[in-house]
């Protein structure tokens, strides 16, 4: 059988973490509109009778700002280093830069395949994509147009990255689909629905804790206390919103998803405290469990 390790590479917003969703059929990497949503390296395995392929999905390559960034920017890189193959994701949609040129041609220097998928073709003229496929087919590596969303040609692609990878032996059992604890992706999601909730710079200032995460009742009922961590004193009054109802609607979004992810009746408990400047404090960094610092 074919199995490998592949990397998920790409700009911030290109639409990685959610192919890596498409590929395994399951939630494990969380999806916003916004940039540096996916901030840790997170694994979902795709598992059929002759293949296993463990994607590695990676925080998007961004212009790093905090030392939170750096981090992320290095964790994406180093990834790069470790695997059997590249999947560079790049958003055809808005088009190829230069500058998104000369990052791809850092990838085409590995020692391993590179792929590329040109995500969101279903948002885009089929005269642009015919171009950017000419254009990068150029490179010498196979150029797979995808919709991530619409699960376009998601086969075609796995059949391609399938073909380059070496034969070898299941790296997990079967039914492992992510190398992330429940613990992680209840955090995960929270920060999801602030995200999608809140506004410029509040989301990106913001961590999650699970302080307590018990199941009861014979595991019909799951007991979840959260720390949302922010970075100042007016964000934390945002979070909070007029006389709590932010953090009602936030909690609310988190709470529903929570209990289809876990299949139990979620009670959630939510606590908002002010770390200052945490995103560059190495010391904070880590007691958050940020790899990498």
């Amino acid at each position: 059988m074919k199995s490998g390790y592949v990397a998920v590479i790409g700009r911030a917003n290109a639409g990685k973490s959610t192919l890596v969703n498409a590929f395994v059929g399951e939630k494990v990497s969380i999806v916003s509109p916004k940039p540096q949503t996916t901030r840790e390296r997170i694994m979902g395995v795709l598992t059929t009778d002759d293949m296993q392929i463990a994607f590695v999905d990676t925080p998007g390559l961004y212009k790093a700002e905090s030392l939170l960034n750096s981090v992320m920017q290095k964790t994406a890189f180093d990834t790069a280093d470790d695997v059997d193959l590249i999947l560079y994701v790049l958003d055809a949609h808005e088009g190829a830069s230069e500058k998104d040129k000369a990052l791809f041609e850092k990838f085409l220097k590995a020692k391993v395949p590179v792929v590329l998928a040109l995500n969101k073709i279903d948002i885009m003229p089929e005269s642009l994509l015919i171009s950017e496929v000419g254009e990068f087919g150029e490179y010498g590596v196979d150029v797979v147009p995808v919709s991530a969303r619409k699960k376009k040609n998601l086969k075609e692609l796995v059949k391609t990255i399938k073909n380059l990878l070496p034969d070898g032996d299941r790296l997990f059992d079967e039914e492992i689909i992510s190398d992330r604890s429940e613990r992680f992706m209840i955090a995960e999601i929270m920060r999801e629905k602030i995200l999608l909730k809140f506004q410029k710079e509040i989301p990106h200032g913001v961590a999650v804790i699970v302080n307590e995460f018990k199941y009861a009742n014979g595991g019909k009922r799951c007991d979840i206390s959260l720390d949302i961590v922010c970075e100042k004193a007016n964000h934390k009054a945002i979070l909070i919103g007029k006389q709590g109802s932010a953090i009602k609607e936030v909690s609310t979004m988190a709470r529903l998803e929570l209990e289809r992810f876990l299949d139990c009746k979620v009670f959630l408990t939510t606590y908002i405290r002010v770390d200052e400047n945490w995103r560059d404090n190495a010391y904070a960094l880590k007691k958050l469990g940020y790899d990498g610092v």
